[in-house]
């Protein structure tokens, strides 16, 4: 088993790693393309991790998690358009989802009022924001779901070749 470091605040890539009880050379076995050097780096933030290296980490660590944390918190793009994702409940993500959906069958006609003429007025524009925001809630929360399956995928909880077969009939 591997030393787990003592160190406060570290880093998400550190923690998985960590939680899976590898050193940093076992890590770079399974990673096999990253040094355990180059961990060191990522993981103590003197370097950047790449996008290759993160989606490999997801891979291998069995942590899709890992790709939403970067694109949302390291990547210059990413972080003005990608929220991060909170890990959630299946119960949770659904109770959310179905909320929100109600919110917006409540505001369905008034987004219809606004949008008809194709301009937005100055008196139009609280409203307008208002039902915005509860659509980006319902994408950000099929974006949770999104990643709960991922990570179910990824641990073996859902099974992956029957996923994949009904997906592809789809």
């Amino acid at each position: 088993m591997a030393r787990t470091s003592t160190k406060e605040n570290k880093s998400i890539y550190q923690q998985k790693r960590e939680e899976l009880g590898l050193s940093r050379e076992k890590a770079a076995e399974l990673l096999r393309f990253i040094t355990p050097e180059r961990i060191e780096r990522i993981e103590s933030g003197k370097s950047n991790a790449h996008p290759d290296e993160v989606v490999l980490m997801a891979e291998k660590y069995q942590c899709p998690h890992l790709c939403n944390y970067f694109c949302a918190n390291e990547c210059e793009i990413g972080r003005q358009y990608v929220p991060e994702i909170k890990a959630k409940d299946l119960s949770q993500i659904i109770l959310e989802m179905l909320a929100s959906l109600n919110a917006m069958r409540r505001k369905q006609e008034r987004l219809i009022e606004i949008t008809s003429d194709g301009i937005i007025q100055d008196e139009e524009i609280h409203d307008f924001i208002t039902i915005q925001n509860e659509l980006e809630k319902i994408s950000v929360t099929v974006e949770t779901l999104q990643l709960w399956v991922e990570q179910k995928l990824a641990s073996g909880d859902i099974d992956m070749d029957t996923y994949q077969k009904i997906r592809n009939k789809q």
